[in-house]
């Protein structure tokens, strides 16, 4: 049974007591029922206005998923970025294999070759894309 059905079965209760209308308890339990009448609206009505927010929700939800796929699409370049990426420099004196972080190579400075002592400078040549080329 919910809660308006419940409602009616105790007004049906009340209403079969046959209590004077003028005596303090009779008014006491009318006010009770108008009490409890007014919340299960309010409570409907929150239910209501809940329901309506899913639904927004759920618009919200499927608007940011297709807002994720068109900014973090799979073929994005940025994917395979590694921040902490480190490059493999052979020193061309002793054959050392250094490793060289990506701030240093795009530094342009040169580091000494901690086999040798070798000061190796690097060039940096950034390929471009077909998108780029046309």
């Amino acid at each position: 049974m919910d809660t308006i059905e419940s409602l009616g079965y105790l007004k049906g209760l009340i209403d079969g007591l046959d209590l004077d209308d003028n005596k303090k308890e009779t008014k006491v339990f009318k006010a009770i029922i108008e009490v409890l009448e007014n919340m299960n609206s309010d409570i409907d009505a929150a239910y209501d206005d809940m329901e309506d927010m899913a639904e927004q929700l759920d618009v919200i939800d499927e608007d940011l998923a297709d807002l994720e796929e068109y900014v973090y699409d799979d073929d994005d370049e940025w994917d395979d970025y590694d921040e902490d990426e480190e490059f493999e420099i052979e020193c061309p004196n002793c054959g050392e294999i250094i490793g060289v972080d990506e701030e240093t190579v795009l530094s342009g400075d040169g580091i000494e070759c901690p086999n040798c002592g070798e000061n190796l400078e690097f060039e940096v040549e950034f390929e471009e894309d077909d998108e780029d080329a046309e």
